[in-house]
């Protein structure tokens, strides 16, 4: 084989490289457009729940939720009416045991952004509803006699939406 036959076919051969490769990449290019095209998720994400587990102490549900009905709703209600939070619940539940909650103070908020962002100022309008910082240690002090606060959960809601027909 002469020097241009060989100078000839490597051309070829770059071509015929070229051109695979161009037509893998384009091959690979569509079915991952198709394959994102056709992942339809029926759901989306919702808003953000702050979620307090508490344990009323036996034959204390009438002071614990005498202090949720006054003072921890009017938080509530003046963090609502600044906007930092969508809406709060409360959920009564029996307990399974003796170290088991059975209730549950939910707050609702956009998005987590939302809540690391307002986080100062709902602690400011707290301090400022309870009288500062003595007397909210002083609240939760006097509290412990009757409920126990057994943990906390941060959760995203799930929206559900309906599968569309192809």
């Amino acid at each position: 084989m002469d020097g241009s036959h060989a100078v000839l076919k490597e051309a070829v051969m770059r071509k015929l490289m070229f051109a695979a490769i161009t037509l893998v990449a384009l091959t690979v290019g569509y079915v991952a457009r198709a394959q994102v095209q056709s992942v339809q998720r029926p759901y989306h994400p919702g808003s953000v729940w702050t979620m307090g587990f508490i344990r009323v102490e036996p034959g204390m549900d009438t002071a614990y939720l005498g202090f949720v009905a006054s003072e921890w709703k009017r938080l509530s209600e003046a963090l609502k009416k600044e906007g930092l939070i969508l809406s709060y619940k409360v959920l009564q539940t029996e307990g399974h045991g003796p170290d088991d909650w059975n209730l549950i103070l939910m707050t609702e908020v956009k998005d987590l952004a939302t809540l690391e962002a307002t986080e100062q100022r709902a602690e400011a309008i707290a301090n400022q509803l309870e009288g500062g910082d003595a007397k909210v240690q002083q609240g939760y002090t006097d509290r412990l006699k009757i409920r126990r606060v057994v943990g906390s959960r941060l959760a995203r809601e799930i929206v559900l939406t309906p599968r569309t027909a192809k």
